[in-house]
């Protein structure tokens, strides 16, 4: 890819510690699974294998589930706040401990550029699990009830994009309240759920506590489905929260829905463009919710809003996601590049106009180059359906009230962003985005004591802040 030329800076794979296979975690040991099936973790910059890990199946989600009501009703639900706390601290700093291990296994695993993971995603993993620490002991007064009581057992389903920090932010509340927890890590990124597993022995939680099956759909839907579960919480594609909505309806089961989906990112034409454009390729290489924004262009500025994003594209490092100078790793998995192509090939036949750098991509893996797609129109596949890789709709819009109906009409919910000289004009139209979180002449943004939700196909149940105590 065009650009500047750096020297390389590859952090190396042996930090990560990888074992050729995986077992189970259940009731504080690794087990293997009943049916002896495993899957194959694949890097996405190569396509090779990094590790087999097993497959669980009914019997091991019952088994899994059993531990944690045993946990729960025997240990983990009687123990009082202060106590749990100390363990969820400990967690936290051993994380914080660990980052550079982390960091790297993630980008193995995951494809995401390092210095993201180094710099982002781990740390506030950390944060995540300390400001839940601090709430242990202070249920009471959160708004909870003067006596609030854990959901019991929460089957937990993680999403393959950053998944020690949707880890955290599903554990560390539900740990600090005294819930236990089944985690079904996406089959397609599994070894941070793994590799938390050998935190939570590292600080002795109690067996049972914590469990990890791991699988596909079919793992995914027994957790969900199951009937010594107490709590769901799903963060994924919204096709899987609508079939564990089904599966729990007129049940007593809580549930929480996350599913990935679309930012709109709003600029209007007195923004301060150099500093939205550097936050919309941002968004566009390392999407906080796997799929790439839709940026809403004012009409009077589209022309230089896409020269302007067309030259940082140019400027960007992709290739190896080890190396901290790339700002742009592979696509996840080859099914989701084969997604990717056909999205990209579909809106060209629905008259977009596609552009991307020059680039040199890697014989091997799963890569697709930076691409901005001018000339989009709302009724566009590629606007209703989600992008998981770096490609950017751009549409425009003349008024502000254009610019909201536009961003509420393509199934939106986990947040917007608002780019504006006038603050007053940021915030009115902020107030009138139905998204989770808004930011205003900034963008991902996020903190574990800010609440976020969403709305629309998003799904019910809070993340961050004591809300995220009422899903588990």
């Amino acid at each position: 890819m065009a650009g500047l030329a750096y020297p390389p800076d590859r952090a190396s794979p042996r930090i990560a510690d990888l074992r050729s296979s995986y077992g189970l975690f259940i009731d504080g040991d690794v087990v293997e699974p009943a049916s002896g099936r495993s899957l194959a973790c694949v890097n996405p910059a190569t396509g090779q294998t990094l590790a087999e890990v097993a497959e669980a199946d009914q019997r091991d989600v019952d088994a899994a589930v059993a531990a944690a009501r045993r946990a729960q009703d025997r240990v983990w639900g009687r123990m009082p706040g202060r106590e749990r706390a100390r363990y969820v601290y400990r967690i936290a700093g051993i994380v914080e401990e660990r980052a550079r291990e982390l960091a790297v296994l993630e980008a193995l695993d995951t494809g995401t550029p390092v210095r993201r993971t180094r710099e982002v995603d781990v740390p506030e993993a950390a944060a995540t699990f300390f400001s839940y620490a601090g709430w242990a002991d202070k249920l009471a007064y959160a708004g909870l009830g003067p006596d609030p009581r854990p959901a019991g057992v929460a089957g937990l389903i993680l999403p393959w994009y950053r998944p020690l920090l949707s880890l955290a932010r599903q554990v560390a509340p539900a740990l600090a309240c005294g819930t236990t927890v089944v985690v079904k890590p996406a089959g397609t990124a599994p070894l941070a759920a793994l590799r938390f597993a050998e935190i939570c022995r590292q600080v002795d939680l109690p067996p049972g506590v914590v469990n990890v099956v791991c699988g596909g759909e079919a793992t995914g839907a027994a957790v969900a489905g199951h009937p010594g579960v107490d709590a769901v919480s799903v963060t994924g594609p919204a096709e899987v929260g609508r079939r564990v909505a089904a599966a729990v309806a007129g049940t007593r089961t809580r549930l929480s829905l996350e599913p990935g989906g679309p930012v709109p990112l709003l600029l209007f034409d007195d923004a301060p463009l150099g500093e939205a454009v550097e936050a919309v390729v941002d968004a566009t290489v390392q999407p906080p919710f796997g799929v790439a924004p839709h940026l809403l262009v004012q009409e009077s500025v589209h022309d230089e809003v896409l020269a302007a994003l067309t030259r940082r594209m140019t400027g960007l490092r992709v290739g190896d996601p080890l190396d901290a100078n790339t700002d742009l790793g592979p696509v996840s998995t080859a099914a989701r590049l084969r997604h990717v192509r056909d999205l990209v090939t579909g809106a060209e036949a629905d008259g977009a106009r596609r552009w991307s750098p020059p680039s040199d991509l890697p014989d091997r893996g799963y890569w697709f180059p930076p691409t901005v797609l001018a000339g989009v129109a709302p009724a566009h596949r590629v606007c209703h359906v989600p992008v998981p890789g770096p490609v950017l709709p751009v549409l425009t819009f003349r008024t502000p009230d254009e610019a909201v109906a536009m961003a509420g009409g393509g199934g939106y919910g986990p947040a917007a962003g608002v780019w504006s000289g006038d603050g007053s004009r940021a915030l009115a139209v902020a107030d009138r985005l139905r998204a989770g979180t808004v930011w205003a002449n900034t963008s991902h943004r996020s903190d574990p004591a800010a609440p976020a939700g969403g709305y629309t196909g998003y799904g019910p149940g809070q993340r961050h802040g004591w809300e995220a105590y009422l899903a588990v």
